[in-house]
């Protein structure tokens, strides 16, 4: 079978491409992509390229597929699958995939290390490296945008789990967010951040009482507050507070609205140093700070208050990428209703993954959805009421999310795939 994808030969080096598929195996499946999310790790991959730590070195003569948060239908399943899988069904997939290669770890992942897989394609062949670790997820709920993003949604699940908490007089590590605590996700409208405050005010077992959401851009703060709104959080018992931090003494403030106690977890999802460092200086005691923005640089550094590490018992992690476990919660969160369109403001065809994908972070907004066997221009979500003065397929979308509050839909899609 014939593909066209997107695929990496080197630094910058995209090419939107069509070749031949091979046939299938007895440990592998053949998959129909429907969507994919643009992530700036997919940036990161394109401007890295082979100094990636996933990517391989020979992608000049066996270039490999972009794209990890995608989507799809399976087309035809392997006999060593077909107990568990059956074509027609929905899927998504776990990316960061680990399998030992003799003594050696090796990190591999669909979008960063294969020739035959990644989301920025018409048609992939899974294979057994992410058969054999469960890394192959159906999934039932409506639309397929939601399984695209069930991805980005689970590094936020992972991120809130792996935070911890010390029990006083022992050594003992309480894993996850502090329930009934203080929470402050810092630069936190961003797509990642979004997908944050989502997933707290929905999630079912555990939350904090306050919430508080910060960033220096007023516009992406208003935009938050539209879809992820205050009264909506205070049904699920959050108080949520957004907060415009480019003020002259922003730690003094987010402490202030603590009641000067601190947070118990805080998230950082920019790698700033000034962000770090206001991160720590509003910790509470027994504080937990989750890094969770992925630096590009690897000397990035910033200062960290040792004084309370000592006496305040303050701490700090890292996470990179949720685990299989999480991208299941992720996908049975978003069955049970949690809609993630939130995050995304651009919609765009197979056509506009190179330029997007080397430009990613000057296009401003969230997630940029693309309909891999769609041809469109990256577009705005913002611009259908305008564009649709003209084209009708715009101007219907425009109406469709015009009756979600402005966001994009498992409507807007179905009508987008059928047009």
């Amino acid at each position: 079978m014939k593909t066209r994808a997107v695929r990496l030969y080197g630094k910058e080096d995209l090419r939107l491409e069509e070749f031949e598929l091979p046939a299938i195996n007895d440990d592998e499946i053949l998959a129909k992509v429907i969507s994919d999310s643009i992530c700036m790790s997919s940036y990161k991959a394109a401007k890295q390229a082979t100094d990636h730590k996933r990517i391989p070195k020979d992608i000049a003569k066996k270039p490999i597929i972009i794209g990890h948060e995608f989507s799809g239908e399976l087309i035809e399943v392997g006999a060593n699958w077909k107990h568990k899988f059956k074509a027609g069904q929905k899927f998504s997939i776990q990316p960061a995939i680990y399998y030992k290669d003799g003594p050696v770890g090796v990190l591999s992942a669909p979008g960063y290390s294969y020739p035959n897989i990644g989301g920025d394609a018409t048609y992939v062949i899974i294979p057994r490296d992410v058969l054999v670790q469960d890394c192959l997820l159906a999934y039932e709920g409506p639309g397929f945008y939601p399984a695209s993003l069930s991805e980005p949604l689970s590094c936020v699940i992972g991120a809130m789990h792996a935070n911890y908490h010390t029990t006083p007089g022992s050594y003992i590590h309480n894993m996850e967010i502090v329930a009934d605590g203080k929470m402050a996700i810092l630069a936190g409208v961003g797509p990642m951040g979004l997908a944050a405050i989502n997933y707290v005010i929905h999630r079912a077992d555990r939350k904090p009482k306050l919430c508080v959401v910060t960033d220096i851009d007023q516009t992406r703060l208003d935009r938050a507050a539209s879809v992820y709104t205050v009264k909506e959080a205070a049904k699920h018992g959050i108080e949520l507070i957004y907060v415009n931090t480019g003020i002259s003494i922003p730690v003094e403030e987010l402490r202030r609205i603590s009641g000067y106690t601190g947070y118990d977890d805080v998230f950082v999802f920019a790698p700033v140093p000034p962000v770090i460092e206001q991160g720590d200086a509003i910790l509470a005691f027994d504080g937990c700070l989750n890094f969770f923005a992925g630096p590009s640089d690897p000397t990035l550094s910033a200062r960290l208050n040792f004084y309370n590490v000592h006496y305040a018992y303050t701490h700090i992690v890292g996470t990179s990428g949720g685990n299989t476990t999480d991208m299941k919660e992720a996908l049975e969160v978003m069955t049970r209703g949690l809609d993630p369109a939130g995050l995304i403001t651009h919609i765009g065809g197979l056509n506009a993954v190179v330029e997007t994908t080397l430009h990613l972070p000057q296009i401003p907004g969230g997630k940029k959805l693309i309909y891999t066997h769609l041809e469109m221009p990256l577009t705005a979500i913002s611009d259908f009421a305008e564009l649709g003065k003209s084209d009708p397929l715009f101007a219907k979308l425009a109406e469709i999310c015009n009756r979600h509050q402005g966001l994009w839909s498992v409507e807007a899609e179905e009508y987008l795939l059928a047009f």
